[in-house]
Protein backbone atom coordinates (compact mmCIF):
# COMPACT_ATOMS: atom_id res chain seq x y z
CA UNK A 1 0.00 0.00 0.00
CA UNK A 2 1.27 3.13 -1.00
CA UNK A 3 1.16 6.62 0.73
CA UNK A 4 -0.18 9.28 -0.28
CA UNK A 5 1.94 12.23 -1.87
CA UNK A 6 0.66 15.20 -0.59
CA UNK A 7 0.21 18.12 -3.12
CA UNK A 8 1.98 21.27 -1.19
CA UNK A 9 1.48 24.85 -2.40
CA UNK A 10 4.64 26.62 -1.43
CA UNK A 11 5.04 30.14 -0.09
CA UNK A 12 7.67 31.19 -2.17
CA UNK A 13 5.98 30.39 -5.48
CA UNK A 14 3.11 32.72 -4.84
CA UNK A 15 5.57 35.83 -3.48
CA UNK A 16 7.45 34.89 -7.10
CA UNK A 17 4.05 35.04 -9.05
CA UNK A 18 3.22 38.19 -7.28
CA UNK A 19 6.52 39.88 -7.83
CA UNK A 20 6.01 38.86 -11.32
CA UNK A 21 2.01 40.43 -11.68
CA UNK A 22 3.48 43.47 -9.64
CA UNK A 23 6.38 44.60 -12.11
CA UNK A 24 3.82 43.78 -14.84
CA UNK A 25 1.38 46.23 -13.27
CA UNK A 26 4.41 48.78 -12.40
CA UNK A 27 5.50 48.94 -15.87
CA UNK A 28 2.29 49.69 -17.86
CA UNK A 29 -0.24 51.22 -15.81
CA UNK A 30 2.62 53.59 -13.89
CA UNK A 31 3.64 56.40 -15.97
CA UNK A 32 7.36 57.47 -14.96
CA UNK A 33 10.61 56.01 -13.65
CA UNK A 34 8.77 52.46 -13.77
CA UNK A 35 8.02 52.58 -17.55
CA UNK A 36 10.45 49.93 -19.86
CA UNK A 37 13.07 52.07 -21.60
CA UNK A 38 14.40 50.97 -24.96
CA UNK A 39 18.08 49.99 -24.76
CA UNK A 40 20.75 52.13 -26.27
CA UNK A 41 22.29 49.77 -28.74
CA UNK A 42 26.28 50.86 -28.84
CA UNK A 43 28.57 48.68 -30.25
CA UNK A 44 31.73 50.18 -28.80
CA UNK A 45 32.37 49.74 -24.95
CA UNK A 46 31.94 52.41 -23.15
CA UNK A 47 34.49 53.68 -19.67
CA UNK A 48 33.49 52.31 -16.50
CA UNK A 49 33.75 55.27 -14.47
CA UNK A 50 34.64 58.47 -17.14
CA UNK A 51 36.44 60.52 -14.25
CA UNK A 52 38.47 57.41 -12.69
CA UNK A 53 38.98 55.05 -15.48
CA UNK A 54 42.26 56.27 -16.85
CA UNK A 55 44.69 53.63 -18.25
CA UNK A 56 48.29 54.27 -18.51
CA UNK A 57 47.71 57.97 -18.00
CA UNK A 58 49.76 60.44 -19.93
CA UNK A 59 51.53 57.91 -22.56
CA UNK A 60 50.84 57.46 -25.93
CA UNK A 61 48.91 53.94 -24.54
CA UNK A 62 46.19 56.23 -22.63
CA UNK A 63 42.82 54.68 -23.06
CA UNK A 64 39.57 53.55 -20.58
CA UNK A 65 38.97 50.64 -18.70
CA UNK A 66 35.84 49.99 -19.99
CA UNK A 67 32.34 48.63 -19.13
CA UNK A 68 33.75 45.27 -20.78
CA UNK A 69 37.00 44.89 -19.27
CA UNK A 70 35.05 45.29 -15.66
CA UNK A 71 32.42 42.62 -16.58
CA UNK A 72 35.91 40.49 -17.04
CA UNK A 73 37.34 41.12 -14.16
CA UNK A 74 34.66 40.11 -12.29
CA UNK A 75 34.26 36.78 -14.24
CA UNK A 76 38.03 36.28 -13.47
CA UNK A 77 37.53 37.15 -9.78
CA UNK A 78 34.79 34.57 -9.36
CA UNK A 79 37.05 31.85 -11.21
CA UNK A 80 39.82 32.15 -8.66
CA UNK A 81 37.21 32.30 -5.79
CA UNK A 82 35.87 29.09 -7.47
CA UNK A 83 39.84 27.51 -6.99
CA UNK A 84 40.51 28.78 -3.51
CA UNK A 85 37.00 28.15 -1.74
CA UNK A 86 36.00 25.01 -3.85
CA UNK A 87 38.79 23.10 -5.60
CA UNK A 88 41.69 23.58 -3.03
CA UNK A 89 39.06 22.80 0.54
CA UNK A 90 38.37 19.90 -1.07
CA UNK A 91 41.85 18.48 -2.34
CA UNK A 92 43.29 19.18 1.17
CA UNK A 93 40.18 17.74 2.60
CA UNK A 94 42.01 14.27 1.55
CA UNK A 95 38.12 12.63 0.60
CA UNK A 96 37.82 10.61 -1.92
CA UNK A 97 34.41 11.18 -3.41
CA UNK A 98 33.41 14.58 -4.76
CA UNK A 99 30.25 16.19 -3.30
CA UNK A 100 28.37 19.18 -4.31
CA UNK A 101 29.73 22.02 -6.08
CA UNK A 102 33.37 20.19 -6.89
CA UNK A 103 31.13 16.98 -8.04
CA UNK A 104 30.02 19.77 -11.10
CA UNK A 105 33.73 21.01 -11.54
CA UNK A 106 35.16 17.68 -11.49
CA UNK A 107 32.52 16.40 -14.25
CA UNK A 108 33.71 19.16 -16.86
CA UNK A 109 37.15 19.07 -16.42
CA UNK A 110 36.79 14.76 -16.88
CA UNK A 111 34.52 15.21 -19.68
CA UNK A 112 37.28 17.33 -21.39
CA UNK A 113 40.41 15.86 -20.51
CA UNK A 114 38.74 12.73 -21.90
CA UNK A 115 37.77 14.24 -25.14
CA UNK A 116 40.98 16.10 -25.70
CA UNK A 117 43.05 12.70 -25.03
CA UNK A 118 41.39 11.08 -27.30
CA UNK A 119 41.54 13.88 -29.67
CA UNK A 120 45.30 14.50 -29.54
CA UNK A 121 46.92 11.71 -28.21
CA UNK A 122 50.19 12.34 -26.61
CA UNK A 123 50.05 15.74 -27.01
CA UNK A 124 46.49 16.35 -24.30
CA UNK A 125 48.69 17.08 -21.67
CA UNK A 126 49.91 19.90 -23.81
CA UNK A 127 46.32 21.57 -25.20
CA UNK A 128 44.31 20.91 -22.32
CA UNK A 129 45.17 23.25 -19.98
CA UNK A 130 43.79 25.84 -22.68
CA UNK A 131 41.07 24.50 -23.83
CA UNK A 132 40.21 24.02 -20.69
CA UNK A 133 40.86 27.84 -19.27
CA UNK A 134 39.27 28.81 -22.74
CA UNK A 135 35.95 27.06 -21.64
CA UNK A 136 35.94 28.38 -18.32
CA UNK A 137 36.58 32.31 -19.46
CA UNK A 138 34.01 32.25 -22.12
CA UNK A 139 31.13 30.30 -19.88
CA UNK A 140 31.99 32.37 -16.92
CA UNK A 141 32.30 35.87 -18.54
CA UNK A 142 28.68 34.89 -20.69
CA UNK A 143 27.06 33.61 -17.16
CA UNK A 144 28.40 37.06 -15.41
CA UNK A 145 27.07 39.36 -18.14
CA UNK A 146 23.07 38.06 -16.78
CA UNK A 147 23.59 39.76 -13.32
CA UNK A 148 21.18 42.34 -12.72
CA UNK A 149 23.10 45.14 -12.41
CA UNK A 150 24.76 44.39 -16.15
CA UNK A 151 23.10 47.03 -18.26
CA UNK A 152 21.34 49.12 -15.71
CA UNK A 153 23.81 50.41 -13.32
CA UNK A 154 25.92 53.22 -14.88
CA UNK A 155 26.07 56.96 -15.32
CA UNK A 156 24.47 59.31 -18.08
CA UNK A 157 25.44 60.64 -21.30
CA UNK A 158 23.89 63.21 -23.02
CA UNK A 159 21.75 62.24 -26.13
CA UNK A 160 23.56 62.63 -29.20
CA UNK A 161 23.00 61.02 -33.07
CA UNK A 162 20.00 58.79 -33.29
CA UNK A 163 20.32 57.60 -30.05
CA UNK A 164 16.91 58.21 -28.26
CA UNK A 165 17.24 60.48 -24.78
CA UNK A 166 14.74 60.34 -21.63
CA UNK A 167 14.71 63.25 -18.50
CA UNK A 168 15.89 61.85 -15.60
CA UNK A 169 14.22 62.09 -11.87
CA UNK A 170 16.61 61.69 -8.57
CA UNK A 171 15.20 59.34 -5.97
CA UNK A 172 17.61 60.14 -3.40
CA UNK A 173 21.42 60.84 -2.18
CA UNK A 174 23.76 59.18 -0.79
CA UNK A 175 27.27 61.07 0.69
CA UNK A 176 25.48 64.35 -1.23
CA UNK A 177 25.58 62.29 -4.68
CA UNK A 178 22.00 61.77 -5.99
CA UNK A 179 21.41 58.55 -7.44
CA UNK A 180 19.16 59.01 -10.45
CA UNK A 181 17.34 56.82 -12.91
CA UNK A 182 15.68 57.74 -16.61
CA UNK A 183 12.08 58.86 -16.78
CA UNK A 184 10.36 57.00 -19.68
CA UNK A 185 7.53 58.57 -19.75
CA UNK A 186 9.24 62.07 -21.30
CA UNK A 187 11.45 61.05 -24.74
CA UNK A 188 13.77 62.77 -26.62
CA UNK A 189 13.84 61.43 -30.02
CA UNK A 190 16.65 62.33 -32.84
CA UNK A 191 13.89 64.15 -34.94
CA UNK A 192 13.52 66.40 -31.83
CA UNK A 193 17.28 67.17 -31.39
CA UNK A 194 17.83 68.23 -34.75
CA UNK A 195 14.86 70.13 -35.03
CA UNK A 196 16.20 71.49 -31.79
CA UNK A 197 19.87 72.31 -32.82
CA UNK A 198 18.45 73.85 -35.84
CA UNK A 199 16.79 76.82 -34.01
CA UNK A 200 19.55 77.34 -31.03
CA UNK A 201 22.94 76.39 -32.98
CA UNK A 202 22.71 77.08 -36.24
CA UNK A 203 22.12 73.62 -37.65
CA UNK A 204 25.01 72.19 -35.49
CA UNK A 205 24.20 69.27 -33.60
CA UNK A 206 24.96 69.21 -30.13
CA UNK A 207 27.99 67.72 -29.13
CA UNK A 208 28.11 64.78 -27.54
CA UNK A 209 30.20 64.81 -23.73
CA UNK A 210 31.05 61.85 -22.00
CA UNK A 211 30.18 61.77 -17.88
CA UNK A 212 29.03 65.51 -17.47
CA UNK A 213 26.14 65.77 -15.10
CA UNK A 214 22.86 65.37 -17.27
CA UNK A 215 19.41 66.28 -16.41
CA UNK A 216 17.30 65.54 -19.49
CA UNK A 217 17.79 63.92 -22.82
CA UNK A 218 19.79 61.52 -21.36
CA UNK A 219 20.71 58.02 -21.89
CA UNK A 220 22.41 54.99 -19.50
CA UNK A 221 25.93 54.14 -20.04
CA UNK A 222 26.49 50.78 -18.31
CA UNK A 223 29.34 50.69 -15.76
CA UNK A 224 29.00 46.69 -16.24
CA UNK A 225 28.77 45.10 -20.13
CA UNK A 226 29.35 41.72 -20.94
CA UNK A 227 32.94 40.82 -22.04
CA UNK A 228 31.29 38.43 -25.28
CA UNK A 229 29.90 42.18 -26.51
CA UNK A 230 33.11 43.41 -27.44
CA UNK A 231 34.86 42.51 -30.34
CA UNK A 232 38.26 43.47 -28.49
CA UNK A 233 37.49 40.75 -26.12
CA UNK A 234 36.54 37.68 -28.59
CA UNK A 235 38.89 38.93 -31.19
CA UNK A 236 41.61 38.58 -28.51
CA UNK A 237 40.74 35.43 -27.78
CA UNK A 238 40.45 34.15 -31.03
CA UNK A 239 43.68 35.47 -31.94
CA UNK A 240 45.38 33.74 -28.76
CA UNK A 241 43.94 30.68 -29.40
CA UNK A 242 45.18 30.82 -33.31
CA UNK A 243 48.62 31.25 -32.18
CA UNK A 244 48.82 28.48 -29.79
CA UNK A 245 47.54 26.60 -32.29
CA UNK A 246 50.94 27.13 -34.58
CA UNK A 247 52.99 26.54 -31.44
CA UNK A 248 51.82 23.29 -30.98
CA UNK A 249 52.08 22.69 -34.51
CA UNK A 250 55.69 23.80 -34.63
CA UNK A 251 56.41 22.14 -30.90
CA UNK A 252 54.93 18.49 -32.36
CA UNK A 253 56.09 18.98 -36.41
CA UNK A 254 59.36 21.22 -36.05
CA UNK A 255 59.83 22.97 -39.17
CA UNK A 256 58.15 20.75 -40.97
CA UNK A 257 54.70 21.96 -39.75
CA UNK A 258 55.41 24.82 -42.53
CA UNK A 259 54.90 22.07 -44.94
CA UNK A 260 50.95 22.11 -44.30
CA UNK A 261 50.92 25.85 -45.98
CA UNK A 262 54.12 25.96 -48.11
CA UNK A 263 53.75 22.20 -50.30
CA UNK A 264 56.96 22.50 -52.95
CA UNK A 265 58.24 19.09 -52.80
CA UNK A 266 56.61 17.77 -55.54
CA UNK A 267 56.38 20.66 -57.59
CA UNK A 268 59.24 19.89 -59.60
CA UNK A 269 58.91 15.70 -59.65
CA UNK A 270 54.84 16.31 -60.25
CA UNK A 271 54.70 19.79 -61.68
CA UNK A 272 50.89 19.46 -61.78
CA UNK A 273 50.08 17.63 -58.61
CA UNK A 274 52.69 19.93 -56.86
CA UNK A 275 50.78 22.69 -57.85
CA UNK A 276 48.05 21.65 -56.02
CA UNK A 277 49.91 21.10 -53.69
CA UNK A 278 50.98 24.47 -53.37
CA UNK A 279 47.54 25.94 -54.02
CA UNK A 280 45.83 23.79 -51.14
CA UNK A 281 48.85 25.31 -48.91
CA UNK A 282 47.79 28.60 -49.44
CA UNK A 283 44.34 28.36 -48.90
CA UNK A 284 45.12 26.65 -45.62
CA UNK A 285 46.75 29.52 -44.85
CA UNK A 286 44.08 32.00 -45.45
CA UNK A 287 41.79 29.60 -43.96
CA UNK A 288 43.57 30.15 -40.63
CA UNK A 289 42.90 33.74 -41.01
CA UNK A 290 39.70 33.00 -41.58
CA UNK A 291 39.11 31.20 -38.50
CA UNK A 292 40.27 33.97 -35.95
CA UNK A 293 37.04 35.91 -37.95
CA UNK A 294 34.64 32.66 -37.47
CA UNK A 295 35.91 32.38 -33.90
CA UNK A 296 35.65 36.00 -32.99
CA UNK A 297 32.20 37.03 -35.15
CA UNK A 298 30.67 33.72 -33.83
CA UNK A 299 30.74 34.47 -29.40
CA UNK A 300 30.17 38.34 -30.37
CA UNK A 301 27.24 37.62 -32.47
CA UNK A 302 25.59 35.34 -30.66
CA UNK A 303 26.11 37.21 -27.09
CA UNK A 304 25.37 40.34 -28.57
CA UNK A 305 22.15 39.41 -30.16
CA UNK A 306 20.80 37.62 -26.80
CA UNK A 307 21.70 40.72 -24.95
CA UNK A 308 19.49 43.08 -27.19
CA UNK A 309 16.85 40.25 -27.47
CA UNK A 310 16.96 40.70 -23.44
CA UNK A 311 16.56 44.22 -23.56
CA UNK A 312 13.63 44.49 -26.20
CA UNK A 313 11.50 41.82 -25.13
CA UNK A 314 11.91 43.56 -21.52
CA UNK A 315 10.52 46.24 -22.70
CA UNK A 316 7.42 44.66 -24.88
CA UNK A 317 6.95 42.27 -22.12
CA UNK A 318 8.43 43.03 -19.18
CA UNK A 319 6.77 40.21 -16.61
CA UNK A 320 7.38 36.42 -17.24
CA UNK A 321 9.15 36.56 -20.53
CA UNK A 322 12.05 37.65 -19.33
CA UNK A 323 12.53 34.89 -16.99
CA UNK A 324 12.42 32.50 -19.86
CA UNK A 325 15.05 34.37 -21.59
CA UNK A 326 17.18 34.17 -19.12
CA UNK A 327 16.70 30.32 -18.95
CA UNK A 328 17.72 30.61 -22.61
CA UNK A 329 20.43 32.96 -22.47
CA UNK A 330 22.11 30.65 -19.84
CA UNK A 331 21.85 27.73 -22.15
CA UNK A 332 23.28 29.65 -25.26
CA UNK A 333 25.97 30.85 -22.84
CA UNK A 334 26.97 27.03 -21.81
CA UNK A 335 26.87 26.68 -25.70
CA UNK A 336 28.98 28.81 -26.83
CA UNK A 337 31.55 28.53 -24.55
CA UNK A 338 31.65 24.36 -25.40
CA UNK A 339 31.74 25.43 -29.35
CA UNK A 340 34.45 27.91 -29.06
CA UNK A 341 36.73 25.51 -26.60
CA UNK A 342 36.08 22.20 -28.31
CA UNK A 343 36.77 24.21 -32.05
CA UNK A 344 40.38 25.19 -30.36
CA UNK A 345 40.52 21.90 -29.35
CA UNK A 346 40.16 20.47 -32.99
CA UNK A 347 42.39 23.12 -34.40
CA UNK A 348 44.95 21.97 -31.85
CA UNK A 349 44.59 18.30 -32.09
CA UNK A 350 45.19 18.66 -35.79
CA UNK A 351 48.02 20.95 -36.10
CA UNK A 352 49.91 18.13 -34.32
CA UNK A 353 49.66 15.81 -36.94
CA UNK A 354 51.90 15.28 -39.89
CA UNK A 355 50.66 16.52 -43.44
CA UNK A 356 51.57 13.17 -44.62
CA UNK A 357 49.60 11.56 -41.62
CA UNK A 358 52.38 9.52 -40.05
CA UNK A 359 51.88 11.39 -37.25
CA UNK A 360 48.87 10.67 -36.22
CA UNK A 361 49.32 7.09 -35.61
CA UNK A 362 52.21 7.60 -33.62
CA UNK A 363 50.09 10.08 -31.57
CA UNK A 364 47.18 7.48 -30.83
Amino acid sequence: MTAKTERRFGFKRWVLLGLMILGGWLAFAVKGIFTPISPTVILPAEPFIPSLAKIAYGTPFETYFTNTMASLSLAIILLFALVFFVVQPFIRSGQQVPSGFYNFVEFLVEFFWNSTQSAAGKHARRIFPFVMTIFLVVLTANLVKLLPFHETIGYFEEGYGSYTGYDTQTLFEIGGLPVMTLDGSHVVKSSERAAHAEEGDHGEEVKHKRGHACVDDCFLAPSFRGAATDLNFTFSLAIITMVMVQVFGFMALGPSYLVKFFNFTTIIKKPFFGLMDTIVGVLELISEIAKVLSFGLRLFGTIFAGTLLLGILGVLVPALVPGFLYGLETFVGLIQAYVFATLAQTFMSQATVSHHGDEHAEAH
